[in-house]
């Protein structure tokens, strides 16, 4: 039986731009850090240091936040489909800032692993909690999926002025207060990120209704349960390879610029801040209300056959202007794949948006974690040039062929893809 005698409210704008901000400020607090842990390490274990030892260190700090993601995503996303989200996304905002304020200043390398472990254990409440928001309040498909794509997109924003932010309000610091900052130091960013913690989790408890007010579960998509249920393991392989790959690549364009393209701070937050930037863009073309959201599931595979041929061509590139030009392919598939596949997950995930949603972010978390961490431990192979790009395309190129039968799978030809509400977005 298909529910339609009572007309849900959607989304409030104060809600929305509470969850926006949201995912933002995490977004943030990842993004300021990455381009300047190559420097931080090599700061605090000494001059003369090995290049393969700040590899290391640069992808295991990496890996170590997103395994905090991977372990407590689930955790707070089934916490948030009994309890309400509001609860959850006002203590992961808090407990976000005070991890960052605590150790925006320490001085030692097993200080900052425990902070990335911590600050990604609090990060994990919000992004897939606020995810959920959505996936139960909106009541159509139309709408569902801009909204969805509104929040993705907040966090690629977070994720582009993070790198930007990290080097010049440092750089404005040390000018304009004369304070001798060192080389890779990220305590004023990492202040200023957790005072914006502080403002949002109150914002939180106001904008942010305590329960779901709107139940997905009767919802028809037009699959079988059994395929439904087959779908989104599916859909979470699929998450995994590309955050994988963004994975490998994060890490590997730092070391990359640094270590043999010779590329200064702002050169490789400014590669970051394009790569955001084409996410960005792209993902506001895709779900704008000109593209139908199940007309979607057909740039999955195309996606995936250019990032795994992008993936493969950054060990090639030997210049900063061709590293712009890969990274924009890059960019585009990933920023393509992410929210698509997001925003399926979604369609089959019933009432338990928590629930699924925490673990799409769990897959893409343990992807981005192994990724980062092969990209720090194999990039300085000697036998192997740019064995950790070579191995991630690979990967890709297996995703690749795992959805070319997804689409019919996804909406049955037999229903035309008829399988969306009509009620305006």
């Amino acid at each position: 039986m298909t529910v339609t005698t009572q007309r849900p409210v959607g989304v409030p704008r104060a809600t929305m731009a509470t969850l926006m901000l949201a995912v933002f400020t995490v977004s943030v607090g990842f993004g300021v850090v990455l381009p300047l842990l190559p420097y931080l390490i090599e700061r605090l274990l000494g001059a003369g240091v090995a290049a393969a030892q700040v590899s290391r260190h640069t992808g295991l700090l990496t890996a170590v936040y997103t395994l905090s993601l991977f372990l407590f995503a689930p955790m707070w996303g089934r916490l948030s489909d009994r309890r309400g989200p509001r609860g959850v996304l006002f203590v992961g905002l808090l407990g976000f800032g005070v991890t960052m304020l605590v150790f925006s200043f320490v001085e030692s390398l097993i200080a900052v692993y425990a902070e990335r472990f911590l600050s990604g254990m609090f990060a994990a409440a919000v992004t897939p909690v606020a995810a959920a928001v959505i996936g139960n309040l909106t009541p159509t498909e139309q709408g569902r999926a801009r909204r969805l794509a509104f929040v993705s997109m907040a966090g690629i924003a977070g994720f582009l002025l993070g790198p930007m932010l990290g080097v010049f309000v440092t750089r404005f610091a040390a000018d304009f207060f004369t304070l001798a900052m060192p080389a890779g130091s990220v305590a004023i960013p990492l202040v200023a990120t957790a005072l914006l913690a502080f403002l949002v989790a109150p914002a939180v408890a106001f904008a942010v209704p305590s329960g779901e007010s709107h139940d997905r579960s009767q919802k028809t998509t037009g699959v079988s349960v059994d395929k439904a249920a087959w779908l989104v393991p599916k859909l979470l392989i699929l998450t995994f390879i590309v955050s994988a790959g963004v994975g490998v690549f994060e890490v590997g364009l730092a070391l990359r610029g640094k270590q043999e393209l010779g590329l200064t701070p702002y050169q490789i937050a400014l590669m970051f801040t394009e790569c955001s930037l084409v996410m960005f863009v792209i993902q506001a073309i895709v779900f704008s209300p000109w593209f139908k959201p199940d007309r979607t599931r057909w740039l999955i595979a195309p996606a995936l056959s250019v990032l795994a041929a992008s993936l493969f061509l950054v060990s090639w590139t030997s210049d900063f202007t061709s590293m712009l030009v890969v990274i924009g392919a890059v960019a585009a598939s990933a920023g393509i794949l992410s929210p698509i596949l997001t925003y399926w997950i979604s369609a089959k995930a019933g009432s338990a948006q928590g629930w699924e949603l925490g673990k799409q972010t769990a897959a893409a978390s343990l992807g981005v974690t192994l990724g980062s961490a092969a990209g720090g431990l194999l990039f300085n192979i000697a036998t192997l040039p740019g064995a950790p790009f070579v191995l991630t395309a690979g990967l890709a190129a297996l995703g690749f062929l795992l959805s070319l039968g997804l689409p019919h799978l996804l909406v049955p030809h037999h229903l035309g893809g008829r399988v969306f509400t009509s009620e305006p977005p």
